[in-house]
């Protein structure tokens, strides 16, 4: 299998959970660390965090790619880790929020991905399309910069608008946090 890199953005303001997100522990590890731990169980290369602050985000010991339009979303962050990566040709691209990813549901999006490597992207899909999930093909950053360009903010809608492929995971593998209750195992989250 053709190595694919990692990415995980940590830039989001988390406004509804008050602090960091990709620093919220999850039974003893950072969120972000929990992402990491499956990506590269799965498959990914190169390992970064995309956006936040990096003397914040130090301790988590993962190199940081500065966000190259920060406050703009995660399609900002998603150009930003595909312009970086410039040694494969995919890069999966994860939320720091999704504490519950496994190394099979990374392993079966890399498998499609590499099955049917012409496709723009791979996105996760439960009931609905996963824009937290997503193995990108490098190929097509010049049309994802464009969308941005033209006002575009939304993952999902870009999805609709480029070729892509979906892959049926497990719901409890897109468990996504975003509030102090959210947090998988902790009664007291807010603290």
């Amino acid at each position: 299998m053709e190595p694919v890199a990692g990415a995980i953005l940590a830039g989001g303001a988390s406004r509804r959970m008050g602090r960091t997100k990709a620093l919220i522990d999850v039974d003893g590890v950072p969120m972000a660390q929990c992402v990491a731990r499956a990506l590269a169980a799965g498959g990914c290369k190169d390992i970064a965090l995309v956006g936040g602050s990096p003397l914040e985000l130090a301790a988590l010991e993962l190199p940081v790619v500065a966000d190259g339009v920060p406050g703009e979303g995660p399609l900002g962050g998603i150009i930003s880790a595909l312009g970086h990566f410039t040694e494969v040709s995919h890069v999966l691209v994860a939320a720091c929020d999704l504490p519950l990813l496994d190394a099979g549901t990374v392993r079966n999006l890399l498998r499609a991905a590499q099955a049917n490597p012409g496709r723009a992207a791979t996105a996760a899909q439960t009931d609905r399309v996963e824009p937290a999930l997503v193995v990108w093909s490098r190929a097509c950053l010049d049309e994802l910069v464009a969308l941005f360009d033209g006002g575009e903010r939304a993952v999902h809608r870009v999805l609709d608008q480029i070729d892509t492929q979906t892959v049926q995971v497990a719901s409890r593998a897109m468990t996504n946090v975003n509030r102090p209750p959210d947090v998988p195992g902790s009664s007291d989250a807010g603290q």
